[in-house]
C-alpha cells in the first residue's frame, strides 16, 4: 500500500488509547482534548469515561471508542452484548472487542464466532464500529488466519493485532500475514509498539488503516517537523 505522507493520512488513522491502568479523572479529560486538537480518527477509553469523553468531543471529528471483554477477553458473551450496548448508549460509536482467546486456544471456533457475532451484532443495530482484537502474542499463525476468515464472514469492520497489555505487541509479519488472510472489506487496526513516526508511517504501508498509540503528541509532532522541512 503507498500513501502519501501528510498530516491528514497519519493523523486520521490513530486511535489515541487512555486505557493505561492508572490513568483517571483529569488525565483521561486532558487525553481526550489532546486527541481532538491534533484531530485524529478515535480515542479509546476506559469504559466507565466514555460518557465524560462523549461530551468533551462533541461538535469535533474524534469519534468515542472503548474496548470490550478487555483485556483477556473472557467474559460471557452475554456480558460483553452489555458491555456494548452500555458504552454505545453512554456515547461510544467505536468498540475494540477481545476475542475469547482460551477458547481460540481450544479451538472452538464455534463459540469464538458466537461472541464476536454477538457484539458485531450489538454494534450494527446502532450503526457503531467494531473492531475484533486477536492478541496475537499468544496466538499461532493458524489461529490468526481462522480469526481472521470468521471476521469477514461475520461482517466486522476491523480486525486488530493486540491489547498493547499482552506479552507483545503489533508485528509487521502479523500485519501481512493479516492483511492476506482477511478481505478486502475488513479493516487493519495495529496497536502495541507503534512508538514514534517511523513505525507508524511503516504500519500504514502494509495496509493499516487506523494504529492505536499513546504517544500521539510525540508522533505528530515529528511528523508536523519533518513535513515542514
Amino acid at each position: 500500500m503507498s500513501f502519501e505522507l501528510t498530516y491528514e493520512a497519519v493523523a486520521r488513522r490513530i486511535d489515541h488509547s487512555l486505557l493505561g491502568p492508572t490513568l483517571g479523572g483529569p488525565a483521561l479529560e486532558e487525553g481526550c482534548r489532546l486527541a481532538a486538537r491534533y484531530d485524529v480518527a478515535s480515542v479509546c477509553i476506559k469504559p466507565y469515561a466514555v460518557a465524560m469523553a462523549a461530551r468533551i468531543l462533541k461538535g469535533t471529528r474524534t469519534a468515542v471508542g472503548t474496548t470490550i471483554g478487555f483485556p483477556h477477553g473472557g467474559h460471557a458473551t452475554a456480558v460483553k452484548v452489555f458491555e456494548t450496548e452500555k458504552a454505545i448508549s453512554d456515547g461510544a460509536t467505536e468498540l475494540d472487542m477481545v476475542v475469547n482467546i482460551g477458547q481460540v486456544l481450544a479451538g472452538e471456533w464455534s463459540a469464538v464466532a458466537d461472541d464476536i457475532a454477538g457484539v458485531t451484532n450489538a454494534c450494527h443495530a446502532t450503526g457503531a464500529i467494531v473492531k475484533v482484537i486477536f492478541e496475537n502474542c499468544f496466538l499461532a499463525d493458524e489461529h490468526k488466519v481462522r480469526l481472521c476468515q470468521i471476521c469477514e464472514e461475520l461482517g466486522a469492520d476491523y480486525i486488530k493485532t493486540s491489547t498493547g497489555y499482552g506479552t507483545g505487541g503489533a508485528t509487521l509479519d502479523d500485519l501481512r500475514l493479516m492483511r492476506r488472510s482477511a478481505g478486502g472489506k475488513v479493516k487493519l487496526k495495529a496497536a502495541g509498539g507503534v512508538r514514534d513516526l517511523d513505525s507508524m508511517i511503516e504500519v500504514i504501508a502494509l495496509g493499516c488503516d487506523r494504529v492505536g498509540s499513546s504517544r500521539t503528541a510525540e508522533i505528530l509532532d515529528e511528523l508536523k517537523a519533518r513535513l515542514a522541512r
